[in-house]
This record gives structure tokens, sequence and C-alpha cells, in this order.
């Protein structure tokens, strides 16, 4: 295995347990280092995504699964649920087709509630109607993925961190994997879940990832502890169905506290945390990338937009005040920042669903972003069907 993460850690806990010997190779001296450990806890129902895709069906059978994991093994974990909330009339037709969706994909307990209902579930909201969506929840993805680790080594698996796998290579008896130092270590079968370097990684070893990973920064604030009443839960707002992000919102945290956002920027490294954060060849990597330029015409007021708001935190406090008025740019305390590992098509088109390559041997997960966290059971699931 390739890859410390969730979906790593997921997929190696699962195989060991099955009787297989596992070595899970991560560059970072601790699990959870990235996406996985710089994200907002929450445990998603499975809402937004596309019928039938492998999100829509990982995603809801996930969110179950996650939740019943955590209350297992005592991970922190609130099944809180959420409000979708249309601020103008001209969203409640996407709030109609988002019930569809949802319905669809086999979510219980959707409804859609009127302002009074929202405010009965969130007192400070603001809206003209409402989703609510009682299945969604918050967890400790961190205490997820220590339980995790500790299931793959009790299995007789074992985790090498801080050492970077460099390339692998197919060969008549297995597959030999290039380690940082010279070291090759040889496995009968790789499954690679490398993140933000996973088409990077998938290309060093002989296979075409089919997408290019550009990374996108999420930015994220914490409510001061004097806004801390204004929300209760989880308050979303209709996403834009021109972005494949979810749009600025607000998230209760399992440990305390509560989120707000994340914004989308192009980030200039693929760990590129902060805009002073600059890696030329990953800035490369994106810039000489055709999906990129086939990408930008359409989507540049959007960008420039969360551009504008990267830099300002008033202007991030009026996307919010949309949901609840009350918040005010004198209640924003930074937060850390996630990178998104978005898998880009050559023709422009943002890889909607999880993207696996395949070569003999060789399993690369190349595109997943969220619900990732939420299904990663059901992934490592699916990646033990796929291995041969």
């Amino acid at each position: 295995m390739v890859g410390a993460g969730i979906v790593g850690l997921a997929t190696a806990a699962r195989l060991a347990a099955r009787g297989d010997d596992v070595v899970v190779i991560d560059k970072e001296d601790d699990v959870a280092a990235h996406q996985t450990g710089r994200n907002s806890g929450v445990v998603h129902s499975g809402l937004y995504y596309a019928p039938g895709s492998l999100k829509a069906r990982l995603g809801v059978a996930g969110s179950r699964s996650m939740v019943a994991f955590a209350r297992e093994h005592d991970v922190a974990v609130d099944v809180c649920g959420k409000l979708v909330v249309a601020t103008s009339d001209d969203e409640v037709p996407r709030l109609h087709a988002l019930l569809e969706r949802g319905t669809a994909n086999g979510i219980d307990g959707l409804r859609l509630v009127t302002p009074a209902e929202a405010r009965e579930v969130e007192p400070h909201v603001a809206c003209v109607a409402a989703l609510h969506v009682p299945g969604t929840g918050i967890v400790d993805y961190r205490g997820v993925c220590a339980v995790l680790a500790r299931q793959a080594r009790e299995a007789g698996g074992a985790l090498r961190l801080g050492v970077r796998a460099l390339a692998a290579r197919t060969a008549s008896d297995g597959v030999q994997v290039a380690l940082e130092g010279g070291e090759v270590l040889r496995a009968d079968a790789l499954i690679a879940c490398a993140g933000l370097y996973a088409d990077r990684f998938a290309r060093a070893s002989g296979v075409d990832p089919q997408a290019r990973i550009v990374p996108f920064r999420g930015e994220y604030y914490e409510l001061a502890p004097g806004a801390a009443d204004l929300v209760r839960g989880l308050i979303y707002p209709v996403p834009d169905p021109r972005f494949p992000f979810l749009g600025v919102h607000l998230t209760r945290m399992i440990r305390g506290g509560t989120h707000a956002g994340p914004n989308a920027v192009l980030a200039l490294a693929r760990e590129g945390y902060r805009w002073r954060d600059v890696v030329p060849a990953d800035v490369l990597d994106a810039v000489t990338w055709p999906g990129l330029w086939r990408l930008a015409p359409g989507k540049l007021s959007i960008a420039a937009g969360e551009v504008v708001r990267s830099a300002s935190r008033h202007v991030f406090a009026r996307s919010l005040a949309r949901l609840v008025p009350g918040i005010t740019a004198a209640d924003l305390v930074p937060a850390p920042a996630g990178v998104r590992a978005q898998a880009l098509g050559r023709d422009g088109r943002l890889v909607d669903d999880f993207l696996v390559a395949r070569a003999p041997r060789q399993l690369h997960v190349i595109n997943a972003p969220s619900p990732a966290a939420t299904a990663s059971l059901e992934i490592a699931r699916h990646l033990e069907s796929l291995l041969v």
C-alpha cells in the first residue's frame, strides 16, 4: 500500500484482516497528514452525487458504515443532521432537484421545510426554503484513522512512515516498489492511495492516470466563542451547479467550535496550505496540462470571486451572513486550511466520480475527494473486489 490517509488505512486494515501480508508506505511521519486530517469532519449523507455513480453508492453506504464503525470503536461521532438552505427564490428549484437526487440515492428522512420549520432546527438561519438532511453527521476522522492503523498492525500489517515511495514496476512475479534511499520493496500487488500525488505516482509507475491532479486550497475560519450560539449543527448553501464544491458553509466540529468555510482557490503547490507556499514544479505541472486551460474560460468569474473571498475576511463573512445574518468579520478566527486533490481531465472537465486507474497487479486511486473520508470503508471494499 502507498498512502496512509483514511482510504489507504481502511484498505490496509481490510486486507490485513483477511490474512494478507500488508505494508503501508507514507512519506509523512504520521497518518492522516493531509486531506483526511484537514477536513471539517463531516459524515456526508450522499445527497449531492449522481445516482448510480460510485460516489452515490459508496457514499450512501459509507455514511452508515462510518457511523457504525465510530460507535463500535468509541470514536467521537454525532449524527446531528444539517440544513441546505435556499436564500433566494431562484435557488428553490435546485433545492427540489437535490431532494430528488437524494431520494434516488436512497437517503432516508429528507424533507423540504419552510423558513419557520428551518428555524426550529437552526434558530438564526435565514432562508426562503430549506432541505433537512437528518442523516448527516460529524466524526473524528483522525480517531478513525488511529483505529484503522491499529487494526492493520494487530492483524500483522506494518506501517512504514517517513518513507517516500518513488515509483513501481510490474514484474513477472509481482510488483517492485522503489523507495527513497535506494530500497526496493517487492510485493504481489500494489494499491496506491497517494492523494495529492496520485497522478504523479501513477505515471512514475507506468500507469496512465487519465487525469491530472489540480490542487485547490480550501480556507477555513472558526467562529469566535461569542458567536458560538448562532449555529447548532450544519448549515450549507445550495451548491452552484457550475462549480464542483459545496460552497462556504458552517459546520459544528466534533471537538467543539464551528468551522466556517471552505472557499476554493487554486493552490500554487500540492501542499499549498498558504498563499506563500509555492512549488514551481507543481505550478508547471498544472499550467502545462491542457485541461486547466479548457476549464478556465467558463470559470474565470467564479475563480475571481473565490480569490476575493480569500483576500477579504469581510467578503468571507458576507457569504456566511447569507446563511446566518448575525455573523460578521469580527466573529471569524483563522483556522488551518486544507488542499483538495481534484482530478482534471484533458478535456477540461473536473472528474466528478471516484476514479481508479488499473494495470497488471496495480490499482491507483486517482480521484478521491469528498466524500472519500465518509465512504472510506466502502472504497476499501471496492478496491478489494478489484484486486486480482
